[in-house]
């Protein structure tokens, strides 16, 4: 693929040290990247599901390699921890093999806009912690990467594009959308009280960029089932993109124009239609190179 350069780069979830981490696929990614400040928003390295297991492959080595060198380079990584590398936030104001990490950050745009970054389970409701919910909700969805692995793994063997099985799940389930709207809300109302244009975060593995009553709300999305990134360009314009065999623009917000990733771009039914209807609004500022 053609180089990608922007101004800033933010991806969270990635879950190295698991099987149903995409490693691969952001590999390319991070190699075909072209930016100045790169933000780890969280879940990077599972720690938790390596107490558990230890599982670990070498594409996973070489993204944890590819972030050292990019920082080497001379791009800004910063690395704010999630709930499943918790453990890192003991280290937040350090540098590690010149990573940064933080608890959180702030990320002025090239436009001026103000957003707060970071991972979002801070934003679970309450009730979240009551541990047969938390154990529902996590054998549910490793059911959902186990049949997105298996799915995966047959159309690759067909040569067939990548299809993220579980968001056209998500997308389908009330009850899922319902929980993804409510914690859109939860997300976007503090961003507003704290005095911010927009907040970015991860968390739910539910790539998206929606307008909350005037307040941004960004989710940069997962390497585990979406493969999804944002990335901000020379102007402030910020995209969120898939990046498998091909790169897809989803949704995009600019201080102009807000074009929401709608559920059915999220289904990746209508590729072909959402890149061209983003290409228009592109007018010179592609962040491809």
């Amino acid at each position: 693929m053609a180089r990608l350069i922007c101004r800033a780069a933010f991806i969270s979830d990635v879950h190295l040290g698991t099987p149903d981490c995409k490693a691969g696929y952001l590999l390319d990614f991070l190699k075909s990247l072209d930016c100045r400040q790169l933000y780890l928003v969280g879940d990077i390295v599972d720690l938790e599901a390596l107490a558990r297991r230890q599982w670990w492959h070498p594409e996973h080595s070489a993204v944890i390699a590819e972030l050292v060198g990019m920082a080497a380079r001379g791009v800004e990584v910063i690395y704010l921890p999630g709930n499943h590398d918790y453990q890192m936030r003991g280290l937040a104001g350090s540098t590690i093999a010149g990573i940064r990490v933080e608890l959180d950050a702030v990320h002025e745009g090239a436009d001026g806009r103000r957003y707060r970054v970071s991972h979002g389970d801070e934003y679970d409701p309450e009730h979240i912690g009551r541990a047969w919910i938390t154990w529902l909700g996590d054998t549910l969805h490793r059911f959902i990467c186990w049949a997105n692995r298996r799915v995966h793994a047959v159309r690759k063997r067909l040569e067939l594009p990548y299809l993220p099985l579980s968001i056209i799940l998500k997308s389908h389930v009330g009850a899922a959308l319902a929980y993804i709207r409510d914690y859109e809300q939860r997300v976007a109302s503090d961003a507003r009280e704290r005095g911010f244009d927009g907040h970015i975060c991860g968390h739910i593995h539910f790539g998206h960029i929606r307008s909350v009553e005037g307040v941004l709300y960004m989710n940069d999305g997962d390497w585990v089932e979406h493969c999804t990134a944002l990335v901000e360009d020379m102007g402030g314009a910020m995209e969120l993109i898939h990046w498998t065999e091909q790169c897809t623009p989803l949704g995009r917000a600019s201080r102009e124009t807000v074009l929401p990733s709608a559920e059915a771009v999220l289904g990746f039914a209508p590729l072909a239609d959402c890149r061209a209807n983003l290409v228009e609004l592109h007018a010179g500022t592609s962040l491809a190179g």
